[in-house]
């Protein structure tokens, strides 16, 4: 258990979310301890503020798309400072700066992550700015404090990573294993005696997600870097290398998918399925183990009992093929065997991942091909068109503008009544909690205001406990760091953090007054709260069950591309493009992630609004089935191990291929005359199959194991299988959203 505990520890504290929380804490608060040692606080406050705000834009990416972010979000900050402080001399033009620039600024989502973020830091300065109004002179120096601060921001995260350009990437790449192998132990939940099988279901979908976040995270920053992909030194190729193998490693995982009620009807009873999952376990730990040893730069080695494990369930596998198959039960070990090879493939793959832990191998890749090959995500798109072509009600971000638009516009007038101070923690609390997705709002919104209270009581406690000021500030820049720690994990615990600072931060600010200005703040913060929930619900809100069929297309597109890249090889001998299909399967996964995010933001939706759910919920589930299927039959393709090759597969495609379309047809347009699929093409080649499984349960019978038969058998029956499981799931898929239709029609 110590053991545990300790490995948990190292993993937190080599995590890339500390280190950074340590480097935007030391980021934003050097410039004020510098400048307060000069007894210029109050200048080292407006830098500290310009060097949160350009925090906000170091997202995780590429070096020129890092400064990219950060020099934008330098200027922008630098002008609306100007422009709003001229503002406040009119509250009608400042409601008019506030309208225009909460609608701008959040439309910049249009253009991926970064952008939004550099639109929430302008939005930040603008509203932060309210708090105290300047003159003359004093509006251009503060406005060249922000911009100080951006810059200062910038160098100093930009200067770190030149100096360890590896170690951000190695925690990234230590995070993917990790989720990896998250994934892995979820698929051996499936092995388990009497497993939940939505449950896990629901579980790996909502894996898969942060996997896909994850890899397009680290393609950016490996592809996208010049200096990390030409780089000739060990420790950038075995990086690159190291990445590559892990998601060849995913890839492979996924497509151990099987019948599982099927399974374990024909061998719970012989134990070798348990067995598989303590296989499955032993080598997720291993991996865990690779992800540590990158966190912490220490070299990890295969565990010990890992290949015991792994041997001891062939031996077991050969033992049922020996005694326990017969001419009946024969079909079912074909599937069993692909289990074995798999995890014998897998753990052969781990075994490789350690080796490279200790840089000490020289690794050999083709890096033109690397990037292409693997479908990764291209630059970003920041034409103007982008901008435009997002101006109308049907786009989620437009709705989304408009909303904290007029929520921000609301929260002003609101405090006009009230105070004399803008209202600027009212605002502030808008912009932090408004999100796209109601789901999301009401998620912050609660984590806002329990965080608020439980920080607020935190501070007050360390306040009266604590009265020296060394011992104050220190705790102060613990919770600040921590609060950066968790800005991307926890908003609970940031929100929480970030209020105990900033309580024992107004102390020093504002000694003797501190419990009315938490009691306004609480205040503020509820005001906030309520105006953000009222615009979620009320402003042209974006439910779920009107877009939802978007994502639906979206999906069937994506798989009748991915299907029909990987099918038609099995029809004759030809080349594999592997570029083409690693294309498709990467759009296929982001649909899937894209379909089971909304599916999830229509569950936390209130009931009136949740029509359909039941029938999402199925085709989300059957849609994962349906990938997972056909990524087994693109493994198959592409380990090159399967020879079977026939023009019968053709017909089948075609004809799955209908669902795919028919489905479309019926979520797009209203009662059309469909054709029907024809399943006669994949008749005919399960009687060929069946053909060759009597043809081996003769030699069985007389005790022939190794035939020709067999190879031929396990090769047609693998494929044949898939292609079976995959019209059979279109099939389904095309019936769930017929009756989704209806049910959607009716509730109109």
């Amino acid at each position: 258990m110590a053991k545990d505990y300790s490995k948990k520890y190292m993993n937190l504290i080599n995590g890339r979310y500390v280190a950074e929380g340590l480097r935007i804490t030391a980021g934003v608060v050097l410039p004020s301890f510098l400048l307060g040692y000069f007894d210029l606080v109050h200048v080292g406050l407006v830098i500290s503020l310009g060097a949160l705000c350009v925090s906000t834009a170091d997202t995780p990416g590429a070096s020129r798309h890092r400064f990219n972010g950060m020099s934008a979000c330098s200027l922008m900050v630098t002008v609306i400072a100007v422009v709003v402080q001229y503002a406040t001399v009119n509250p009608f033009f400042l409601g008019a700066l506030i309208l225009i620039s909460g609608f701008l600024f959040s439309m910049l989502t249009v253009y991926g992550n970064r952008s939004s973020a550099v639109g929430i830091a302008v939005l930040l300065v603008l509203i932060l700015s309210l708090q105290t109004p300047l003159t003359g002179t004093g509006i251009w120096l503060n406005a060249a404090y922000i911009f100080a601060g951006g810059v200062w921001y910038m160098l100093y995260s930009l200067l770190l990573y030149r100096l360890r350009p590896y170690r951000f990437i190695q925690q990234v790449v230590a995070d993917y294993i990790l989720q990896v192998s998250a994934y892995l132990k979820l698929r051996g939940d499936l092995y388990a005696a009497r497993p939940d099988y939505d449950k896990i279901s629901q579980q790996l979908l909502q894996q898969q997600v942060t996997i896909e976040a994850e890899q397009n995270m680290l393609s950016d920053l490996l592809f996208n870097t010049r200096t990390i992909v030409k780089e000739t030194t060990r420790t950038g190729r075995v990086l690159v290398k190291t990445f590559l193998d892990v998601v060849e490693l995913y890839g492979s995982v996924m497509t151990t998918y099987q019948q599982y009620p099927l399974l374990h009807q024909q061998f719970d009873a012989t134990g070798i399925l348990q067995e598989y999952q303590q296989v499955i376990y032993a080598l997720s730990k291993e991996m865990e183990a690779v992800g540590a040893a990158l966190r912490t730069g220490l070299a990890s080695e295969p565990g010990k009992g890992t290949k015991e494990f792994v041997k001891k369930a062939r031996g077991h596998f050969e033992s049922l093929r020996q005694y326990y198959m017969t001419d009946e039960n024969v079909e079912n070990f074909v599937s069993l065997g692909r289990i074995q090879n798999n995890l014998e493939e897998l753990s052969d793959q781990i075994t490789q991942l350690h080796l490279y832990t200790t840089y000490d191998v020289q690794v050999e890749f083709t890096q033109p091909t690397t990037r292409d090959a693997l479908g990764f995500v291209p630059e970003a798109d920041l034409r103007p068109s982008l901008f435009f072509n997002n101006l109308h009600l049907e786009s989620n971000i437009f709705r989304h503008s408009i909303r904290v638009a007029l929520a921000l516009l609301t929260g002003y007038i609101v405090s006009l009544f009230f105070k004399a101070d803008y209202g600027y923690w009212i605002m502030l609390t808008i912009l932090v909690i408004l999100k796209p997705a109601y789901s999301l709002t009401k998620k912050r919104n609660s984590d806002r205001l329990i965080g608020t209270v439980a920080g607020i009581a935190i501070g007050l406690l360390v306040l009266f406990l604590v009265k020296d000021v060394t011992p104050l500030l220190a705790i102060m820049l613990v919770f600040m760091a921590a609060s950066y720690m968790f800005i991307r994990t926890n908003y609970f615990l940031t929100v929480m953090l970030m209020t105990t600072y900033l309580v024992i931060f107004f102390h020093y600010l504002y000694p003797g007054d501190i419990e009315k200005i938490m009691l306004e703040r609480l205040v503020d913060t509820v005001i906030g709260s309520g105006i953000a929930f009222f615009a979620s619900l009320f402003i042209i809100p974006a439910w779920e069950r009107h877009s939802i069929k978007t994502y639906m297309v979206s999906m069937l597109d994506a798989n009748d591309r991915y299907y029909t890249e990987v099918a038609l090889h099995f029809a004759e001998v030809a080349s594999i493009n592997t570029e083409k299909i690693n294309s498709a399967r990467r759009e296929v996964l982001i649909a899937l992630a894209n379909l089971s995010d909304a599916f999830t933001r229509m569950m936390t939706e209130p009931k009136r609004f949740r029509q359909g759910l039941k029938n999402v919920n199925g085709f989300v589930s059957v849609s994962h089935t349906l990938v997972s299927h056909i990524t087994s039959l693109s493994y198959l393709l592409q380990t090159g191990l399967n020879g079977y090759r026939s023009p019968d597969v053709i017909p089948v495609v075609e004809n799955t291929k209908l669902f795919f379309k028919n489905t479309i047809t019926e979520l797009t347009l209203a009662d059309s005359e469909l054709p029907k699929p024809n399943g006669n093409p994949l008749k005919l080649m399960n009687e060929k199959v069946q053909q060759l499984l009597e043809a081996r349960k003769l030699e069985i019978a007389g005790g022939a194991l190794e035939t020709v038969t067999k190879k031929q058998l396990v090769e047609a029956k693998s494929v044949t299988d898939q292609l079976n499981f995959i019209y059979s799931n279109a099939a389904a898929i095309y019936k769930i959203s017929k009756t989704h239709d209806a049910e959607m029609a009716n509730a109109k």
